[in-house]
């Protein structure tokens, strides 16, 4: 089981600022060879939901209010450490973070832009894919929502 906390900008420590970036870096720019901007501006207005593993942090998600990525509720960023998948940490991840999202903002339409290969696996959480697939930073995408 994860130890999983959700946290705003402000109340990140410095370390774990630091290892969410490293983690995110690791996956979606070295693992999945995309060279694209990362720290986009946004992480400030997210709220944080960090997956740990003996104080390791091993999972994470960044959530959005409506109107500040999509306009519905979102969640982005959704990474677990190569070496932990195998442990099905996502879904506990995803599950907390659509939690956190209806604790947070009292709603339950939740958007995300998943990578294609992922589709089932956010099927699986409730989210239906709308629209075609499209290219985001070099890599097949599919809009989806969970009602």
């Amino acid at each position: 089981m994860l130890d999983i906390t959700t946290k705003t900008f402000n109340q990140l420590s410095l370390n774990e600022l630091y290892y969410v970036l490293q983690l995110r870096s690791e996956v979606f720019v070295v693992e999945q060879d995309c060279v694209y901007q990362d720290v986009d501006g946004k992480d400030h207005k997210a709220l944080h939901v960090i997956g740990k593993k003996d104080d390791t942090i091993i999972a994470y998600t960044r959530i959005f209010k409506p109107g500040d990525y999509f306009k519905e509720a979102s969640i982005g960023r959704v990474v677990v450490s190569q070496k932990e998948r195998h442990l099905k940490y996502g879904h506990q991840l995803m599950k907390a973070s659509i939690l956190a999202t209806e604790d947070a903002f009292g709603i339950k339409e939740i958007k995300i832009s998943a990578q294609k290969y992922l589709e089932q696996f956010y099927n699986n959480l409730g989210f239906k894919t709308i629209g075609e697939s499209y290219l985001e930073d070099g890599i097949p995408h599919i809009a989806m929502v969970k009602n």
